[in-house]
Parts: structure tokens; C-alpha cells; sequence
């Protein structure tokens, strides 16, 4: 038996020759079954005017906070950082950074910690924004910061066993 439907050869696989239907966007705007329609009726996306002014309200604001809880933060002095689902650690502010950061937008503090906790050495993506040990440094969100006088505590990291 010999197969000339074309299957073996590939025929069936090359969706460019297919015609595809399209329809005007002036037709589509027309339909009142449609998911734009739907979108629409139901105020939800980019129909969600009120929605959308709100969220952008509300970020600004975050934004604005994290700015006063950054500008409170001096280098050089030693804080405890709480991060959800992390152990409190001790730590010292190494760098306090607003939009500058190559990695993601926002304020972040780059902190030292007091033992190897941390993810690198105060570089991220080949820019070096403070000094540390490897794994000593981290890049942390404002609100995780709390400084005060938490004294450095020997862990006996440098001792020679």
C-alpha cells in the first residue's frame, strides 16, 4: 500500500499556507458576544478607568513611603533586617539607593550582613554598588530595615579550628 495523502511529506504541518479569517476592528467593536464586550460590561483591564487610577494612586504612594523609610536610613550604621519568611538578621547599611539600580525599580538598601547570609558580595549584574565579603551582601526593601544599636556579634567565623 502506498500513502499519497500527503502526510509523510510534511503537508499538513506548514500552518503558513492555511487561510486564516480576520475580521475588521471596527466589525469586532460591533459584536456584543465578544471578550472585548464582555471586558467592557464587566469594567475589568484596561475598561477599568477607575481601576486603574486607583492602583496608580496607590503605588505612588508606596513609592512615596518607601522614599521617607529610605531617606531615615544612614549608611554606615547598623540595623536588623526582618524579611518575611526569613529569619531576623543583623546587619550593616552598606548603600541606600533610590530608581539608580540596574536589577529592579524602587528604593533599595544594600546591607552587610554579620554572617554569611547573604546572596553576593555588593555587585549585581557586574555593577558594584558597595563592598563586602561574598554571600555577606544583600539588596533589601526599606520597610525590612529597622536601624538601631544592635552591637556585632562574633560568631567565631574567623576562628581556625
Amino acid at each position: 500500500v502506498t500513502d499519497r495523502s500527503g502526510t509523510r511529506i510534511g503537508e499538513y504541518e506548514d500552518v503558513s499556507r492555511v487561510e486564516k479569517y480576520e475580521m475588521a476592528e471596527s466589525d469586532y467593536e460591533k459584536r456584543p458576544e465578544s471578550l472585548r464586550s464582555f471586558l467592557r460590561q464587566q469594567r475589568w483591564g484596561r475598561f477599568d478607568a477607575e481601576g486603574t487610577q486607583r492602583r496608580a494612586a496607590e503605588q505612588q504612594q508606596r513609592r512615596a513611603q518607601e522614599a521617607a523609610l529610605a531617606a531615615a536610613l544612614p549608611v554606615g550604621s547598623r540595623c536588623q533586617v526582618r524579611v518575611p519568611g526569613q529569619p531576623c538578621k543583623l546587619a550593616t547599611i552598606m548603600y541606600v539607593g533610590t530608581c539608580q539600580t540596574d536589577f529592579k525599580p524602587g528604593y533599595w538598601v544594600g546591607v552587610r550582613y554579620d554572617e554569611p547570609l547573604g546572596k553576593h558580595d555588593g555587585s549585581v549584574g557586574g555593577r558594584r554598588y558597595f563592598e563586602c565579603q561574598p554571600k555577606y551582601g544583600a539588596f533589601v526593601k526599606p520597610q525590612s530595615v529597622t536601624p538601631g544599636d544592635f552591637p556585632e556579634e562574633d560568631y567565631g567565623l574567623e576562628d581556625e579550628l
